[in-house]
């Protein structure tokens, strides 16, 4: 297979947003993306096969790359595309004020671009377009959390932009910095940003400046993952946006920006001498994300930004994992996909709940199992995964990350995940049941449930729990060929 069909797994998603622009109406553009979307992502996953079968595809001139890394990345995030793009459809469909055609057209066109935009990211070689496409990410997806425009839903996109922006300034000075290291190595052309190539000289690079860069680095792309303390903008926009977008955000956006942070991991290590000085760093923000985290859910109403906070979670908890060597990294790749399958569910869930109560209030929602069997006993299950029971695959990959932390000895670090994770287990469970169990108070009675939603619960709980019971060969390869490369290989 030629590197340079990795170019259609950009254009093909440019495609669809000028697609959903020209089609006559908002159940056409539903439509369109509930089936496009699917039919990318499958063509995506030929290429992800062609890369762990046979190895990396390099486009001429070197501009996209695919490698382990990056190839596990865009297999998550087009399965989460794929899932709320199906779920779009049921969830407008069941809007009680239907979307009016200009509204679909803005939903269609800026949901193919953040994914022609998110694709860009996780397929760039060239560090510089890499922060290009993080930077066109918080740009498209602004608009879709004010897509039912209210004074809230403005504020938290405005919220989300100024923030996010910031952030992203910040990542911007970390990657001139790191490519000023690289070019005082005697680079020709712009190979100097190149992280094939920097990844390549990374031993000779000025360890002084590459620690600045990545100072920035991960203050720059950690607001945009959303890690404590740079998370403020995180549970506005998660509560405010319509839930497949919701899920989406959690699912993936925040991945993206993580991943970014990945990419520079090896490099860092290299240039200072593998002394872990990186890793420390993920450690700390990840142990800070979980605790904020664990005291916001406790107290937590509304039951949106109850799952918002734990997107914080999570997210810390997969920088706890990179931060703990090599079984660490193989268990935090593994938590990525646990945590967008488990969240993308929960956001699916919730959305369903809220149009069938009318509220996000948890005060108000009870007996969730009763008014609606299969939406309640999607975001029960949900909940029950996110806190880690087993044997959902989340608490397997959380077992993985404390194995890691007790095989390097890193004790303080264990005894805080495992604090954090209790408190969040119990707090995140009682609202759970409070939820579920109950007399139904003034729900409406629902609709007849279809096919489609029965899928869109069973499929990813079926899937959280194959993996927490089963893990194949061939996944466990994939996790192991993209952990090594967190750990300095070059493929």
């Amino acid at each position: 297979m030629p590197g340079d069909v990795l170019w259609l797994v950009i254009a093909l998603p440019a495609a669809g947003s000028l697609l959903c622009l020209a089609l006559p109406s908002a159940r056409a553009i539903l439509a369109a993306t509930a089936a496009g979307v699917p039919a990318i992502a499958t063509a995506s996953g030929a290429v992800v096969w062609q890369v762990f079968a046979q190895g990396p595809l390099m486009t001429t001139g070197r501009w996209l790359h695919l490698d382990a890394l990056s190839a596990y990345h865009l297999a998550v995030m087009m399965l989460i595309f794929a899932l709320s793009s199906v779920f779009a459809r049921v969830y407008f469909g069941a809007e009680p004020v239907p979307l009016s055609r200009r509204r679909a057209r803005r939903f269609g066109a800026l949901w193919y671009g953040a994914l022609a935009a998110m694709a860009l990211v996780v397929l760039s070689n060239n560090l510089g377009i890499m922060w290009v496409g993080v930077e066109a990410t918080t740009l498209l997806t602004a608009f879709l959390i004010c897509l039912h425009v209210s004074p809230v839903s403005l504020e938290a996109t405005w919220k989300y932009l100024i923030v996010c922006s910031v952030g992203v300034a910040f990542a911007f000075m970390g990657t001139l910095l790191m490519g000023s290291a690289a070019a005082a190595c005697s680079l020709g052309g712009t190979q100097f940003l190149n992280w094939t190539y920097v990844h390549d000289i990374a031993p000779r690079l000025d360890p002084k400046v590459v620690k600045l860069a990545f100072i920035f680095l991960l203050v720059g792309y950690g607001t945009k993952a959303g890690l404590a303390p740079l998370h403020s903008w995180l549970p506005d926009a998660h509560s405010q946006a319509p839930a497949p977008v919701s899920a989406l955000f959690s699912g993936f956006l925040l991945n993206t920006a993580l991943y970014c942070i990945m990419r520079f991991i090896p490099i860092v290590e290299m240039a200072t001498g593998n002394a872990g000085w990186s890793r420390g760093l993920l450690v700390f923000f990840g142990l800070f994300s979980i605790l904020l985290a664990a005291a916001f859910i406790l107290a937590q109403h509304d039951l949106k930004r109850l799952l918002a906070y734990h997107s914080v979670e999570h997210l810390g908890i997969i920088a706890v994992g990179l931060g703990l060597g090599p079984l660490g990294s193989f268990a935090a790749l593994f938590h990525t996909l646990n945590h967008s399958v488990c969240k993308a569910l929960g956001f699916f869930s919730a959305g369903r709940v809220g149009q069938i109560y009318g509220t996000h209030d948890m005060r108000r929602i009870t007996g969730a199992l009763k008014a609606h069997a299969l939406w309640g006993a999607g975001l029960f299950g949900s909940i029950l995964a996110l806190i880690g029971l087993a044997p959902f695959a989340i608490f397997l990959s959380e077992f993985l990350i404390v194995k890691a932390a007790a095989e390097t000895r890193a004790y303080g670090t264990l005894v805080i995940f495992l604090a954090g994770a209790g408190v969040v287990f119990i707090g995140a469970l009682r609202h759970a049941i409070d939820m579920a169990w109950g007399t139904p108070a003034a729900a409406p009675a629902p609709r007849r449930t279809s096919v489609l939603e029965g899928a869109l619960v069973v499929a990813p709980l079926a899937l959280l729990l194959v993996l927490g019971l089963w893990m194949p060969r061939p996944f466990q390869d994939m996790l192991s060929s993209a952990a090594r490369i967190l750990g300095g290989a070059a493929q």
